[in-house]
C-alpha cells in the first residue's frame, strides 16, 4: 500500500477541523479565481487548511434544462489555474453509473478520496466504502455524510452517523450544504425541476456536526446565492463565511465530541 499523502496528514492533524469550501460549479474562470481568494483569506484568518472545491460538470443532475458547467476539459484547466495562482488543494466531483468500479478508479490515481455516503445508504457501508480504497493500494480515504432521503424531496441528517462512520477509521467530514438540499423540489418556469434547499439551517447542521466532533466540513459558499445557476437555496452567503466559521471553532474547541465517552456502568456508592 502506498504511504499516506502530506496533505492527507495535515488534514488528518487540523484542529479543530479542516474546510471543503467553494462554489458548487465552475460559472466562470474570473468567478472562480475570485471566490478561491476570498475563501482563502477567510481561511487564513480563522486558522483553518482549507481544500477549495469546485465541480467542473454536474452530470448528476435531475432535469435536463440544469446548468452543468464547463465540462471536465475546460474545467480541469480552470482548477489547476486556481490551484497555481493561490497555492491550494482542489477537491472536485466525479461521477460513473459503476459505484464499485469509480471508487477503485479512484483509489488508483493516488488522491485523497472523499466519499460521499449515498442520500440512500446506512452509515454501516461506509467501513466497506472506505476499505474498497485502501484495498486497491491507497490509504487516503475520508468519508462524507451528506444526510439520508426518507421520504419525497428532502434529507434528514441524523447526528448519530457522525459517530457511525468513525468506523471507517478514516476522517469523517459533514456536507453542511448539500445535507440541506431538497432534491428535484423546485419546479423551474418552463418545465422542468431543480434542487431546493433550506439554507437557513445551515449553522444548525453545522453547530450540530462541530459538536459532534467531526475532522472537517463541506460547504459550498457564493458571493451572490440568488444568481447561483446551480444549488443556490445550499449555498452560504460569502459574505457571512468568516462570521460562521469562527462561531463553529469555538465550539468544536470546547466540545470532547472526537474522544469516546468512557461510561461507567459499575454501581454508584454514596
Amino acid at each position: 500500500m502506498a504511504a499516506t499523502s502530506p496533505l492527507y496528514n495535515q488534514l488528518k492533524a487540523a484542529e479543530p477541523f479542516f474546510l471543503l469550501a467553494g462554489p458548487n460549479v465552475i460559472e466562470s474562470e474570473e468567478h472562480i479565481l475570485r471566490m478561491a481568494k476570498h475563501i482563502k483569506d477567510i481561511a487564513t484568518k480563522v486558522g483553518l487548511p482549507l481544500v477549495f472545491k469546485s465541480s467542473f460538470d454536474k452530470a448528476n443532475r435531475t432535469s435536463s434544462k440544469s446548468f452543468r458547467g464547463p465540462g471536465m476539459a475546460e474545467g480541469l484547466k480552470i482548477l489547476e489555474k486556481v490551484k497555481v495562482a493561490y497555492d491550494l488543494p482542489i477537491v472536485t466531483d466525479v461521477h460513473e453509473a459503476i459505484q464499485t468500479d469509480l471508487l477503485v478508479a479512484a483509489a488508483q490515481t493516488g488522491k485523497i478520496i472523499n466519499i460521499k455516503k449515498g442520500q440512500f445508504c446506512a452509515p454501516s457501508v461506509m467501513e466497506n466504502s472506505a476499505e474498497k480504497i485502501r484495498l486497491a493500494g491507497n490509504p487516503n480515504v475520508m468519508v462524507c455524510e451528506r444526510g439520508t432521503m426518507f421520504g419525497y424531496n428532502d434529507l434528514i441528517v441524523d447526528p448519530r452517523n457522525f459517530e457511525w462512520m468513525r468506523e471507517a477509521n478514516c476522517p469523517v467530514v459533514a456536507d453542511i450544504t448539500h445535507a440541506l438540499q431538497q432534491p428535484a423540489g423546485k419546479k423551474l418556469e418552463g418545465g422542468g425541476v431543480a434542487s431546493g434547499g433550506l439554507r437557513e439551517l445551515i449553522p444548525c447542521i453545522a453547530r450540530t456536526a462541530v459538536a459532534v466532533g467531526v475532522d472537517g466540513i463541506f460547504m459550498e459558499v457564493h458571493d451572490d446565492p440568488l444568481s447561483a445557476p446551480v444549488d443556490g437555496p445550499t449555498q452560504w452567503p460569502l459574505r457571512h463565511l468568516e462570521e460562521l466559521l469562527e462561531e463553529l471553532i469555538a465550539i468544536a474547541r470546547v466540545t470532547k465530541g472526537k474522544q469516546r465517552f468512557q461510561i461507567d456502568l459499575t454501581p454508584y456508592r454514596d
